[in-house]
């Protein structure tokens, strides 16, 4: 099995990174926010398309009850479309009130509608979301959506605002944000929309759009909501200065049901693996010579980062310090400032000199530092990075080869799946854990299997399947063909399915056995948490769930319409006295 991770042409020129490293899940954890991820595309289209976001509508009272509506307009001219935020604010309570799909109390409960808000939607939301499963959405609902404050931190922006001054900056430090999301909740569920069904013209038709919105537009109410409860309490309230409106973003968190996700949509994690290292590749395959102003646009992409890193309050147990980032990130300036103003690097004269940096460091850097410096060389081809994700797509279906024979489907398994075959599936640890759903709250959970004997194991243990896949295969005709082999073992029919399918996709599964001991959950939660969505200052707990801050830093929507806010992320410190 090859091991070295970047992989080059026959002319020397830098390819896609070798799969069989990229998708080991303590690399695929280390990928950080990028170009590609959610809510950075989201946004860059936002800034370019001059969306116009509005607050139609605050009724709510000092006690923090009431509704509140925001109209959304995509785009212009005719291919403008109009979308409806309604919202639900709630005074907190301590009781039922958890982040937790079990929870009865949220402060905030809304929906994201197709359409202007009628009063007749209006009324079937007030009605119907707080029943959630019990619940129904109205035809032209996207997404459902439930959020609670950062109790310490609303609170003290609320009580500055109310006595005329800005909050600290040290007070929003600690999560960075006033409201966190608990839920966004589409794709059907409670009857809303589809989203196959909109299309991949529709302006929320990409992958996650429509939550993507929704996250952004909780953001916005966040600051809109203290701002108004700050007037309700004081004549000498003063609204958020922007600039801190534009640092505050919206809190996240997540646990295992994303190793579901990750297990059940194979496609989408190869489209979207595959558009980011094709990107990637596109980068590092830059001819950049002496004066050229891309190298320049990266130094200031890294001396952005390394600000960010170095303000930054959080406390990580299992990842990175952002101090360690900052410092190995920092490194990487001298070199690119000697590059410019000679054509040289480290002295010598190279083709590709990204490549040749970014190989530099690869064994030295944390995995965090080198995944990041990945991310801003993305900055420097943009049309690429653009056009690559509007190709991301994930069809679900997985379909049969019938006509292929036993041979050709176990050279596939041999080359595709070569690191589960070599798992020993009986050393100690193995096959310690099961994954199950809790009976009180449908929960994904991970235990020891001897601690539930009688629990259904949901996980997806393909290095078993995969065996036993072989060794089957390996008893039949070679000739025969995979028809006639499933006839005799239709258990195997999803699996052959996805074998098949996926062979021309080489970034679809993580190499791991969910069910060993020594597996890290945090690790496929934090790709999609970071890489995939967009969320940084990650916290682990327990290393199964995760939290952090999306869109910090973010233009607000009087920045949007203006179509100012590009390289919004990794933001600054805003002054304060």
């Amino acid at each position: 099995m090859s091991t070295a991770l970047h992989q080059y042409d026959g002319d020397g020129r830098p390819t896609l990174r070798n799969w069989r490293e990229v998708m080991r899940p303590n690399r695929l954890a280390a990928m950080q926010p990028s170009r590609l991820s959610g809510t950075w595309s989201m946004m860059n289209r936002m800034i370019a398309e001059r969306w116009d976001i509005r607050l139609d509508r605050m009724d709510v009272d000092a006690d923090a009850k009431g509704t509140i509506v925001y109209s959304i307009r995509t785009g212009a001219g005719p291919d403008a479309r109009e979308f409806s935020f309604i919202a639900f604010s709630s005074p907190p309570s301590l009781k039922a009130r958890t982040g937790r799909i079990i929870g009865r109390s949220w402060d905030m409960m809304g929906t994201l509608n197709e359409g202007p808000a009628t009063e007749a939607d209006i009324e079937s939301a007030r009605s119907q979301i707080p029943l959630l499963y019990r619940g129904r959405a109205t035809p032209n609902a996207l997404v459902w959506c439930r959020s609670n404050r950062s109790m310490r931190v609303f609170n003290a922006t609320l009580e500055a605002l109310s006595e005329g001054r800005q909050p600290k900056i040290a007070d929003l430090n600690s999560v960075c944000y006033l409201m966190r999301n608990t839920g966004l909740d589409g794709n059907g569920t409670f009857g809303t929309r589809s989203f196959p069904s909109l299309g991949a013209e529709h302006p929320l038709g990409g992958v996650l759009q429509a939550q993507i919105l929704n996250a952004y537009l909780m953001r916005e109410l966040s600051c809109d909501l203290v701002e108004h409860l700050a007037t309700l309490q004081s004549d000498r309230a003063v609204p958020l200065d922007p600039a801190i409106r534009r640092y505050l973003g919206v809190g996240n968190g997540s646990a295992l049901g994303l190793i579901f996700f990750v297990q059940k949509h194979p496609r989408l994690l190869a489209s979207w693996i595959g558009a980011r290292e094709a990107t990637v590749a596109a980068a590092l395959a830059l001819e950049l010579g002496k004066g050229d102003a891309r190298i320049e646009a990266l130094r200031d992409l890294l001396a952005q980062a390394v600000q960010f890193r170095r303000q930054d309050r959080m406390m990580y147990e299992t990842f990175a310090a952002s101090s360690q980032v900052a410092d190995e990130l920092d490194s990487l300036l001298p070199r690119l400032a000697a590059l410019s103003a000679t054509g040289l690097l480290d002295g010598a004269q190279v083709r590709y000199p990204l490549d040749q940096l970014a190989l530099s460091v690869q064994a030295d850097m944390t995995p965090e530092s080198y995944e990041t410096f990945l991310s801003m060389i993305m900055e420097l081809v943009p049309e690429t990075a653009d056009a690559a994700i509007r190709r991301v797509a994930g069809a679900d279906e997985l379909a049969v080869d019938p006509l292929a024979t036993v041979a050709e489907l176990r050279a596939q398994l041999s080359d595709t799946y070569d690191w589960a075959l070599s798992m020993d599936m009986q050393a100690p640890g193995a096959q310690d854990y099961v994954w199950y759903k809790s009976e009180t709250a449908e929960e994904p959970r991970r235990g020891l299997r001897a601690e539930v004997p009688e629990a259904r194991d949901l996980g997806l243990d393909l290095p078993t399947a995969v065996q036993a896949l072989m060794r089957d295969l390996t008893g039949a005709p070679q000739d025969q063909s995979v028809a006639r082999f499933l006839l005799a073992f239709p258990a195997y029919r999803l699996l052959v399915a996805r074998v098949q399918s996926l062979r021309d996709d080489p970034f679809h599964t993580p190499m791991a056995n969910i069910n060993a001991a020594d597996f890290v959950p945090i690790d496929l939660v934090r790709l999609m948490n970071v890489a995939f969505h967009g969320i940084d200052k990650t916290r682990d707990y327990l290393q199964r769930n995760l939290r952090g801050v999306l869109f910090q830093g973010a233009p607000t929507r009087d920045d949007l319409r203006a179509g100012i806010g590009a390289r919004w992320f990794y933001p600054g410190e805003p002054a304060n006295d």
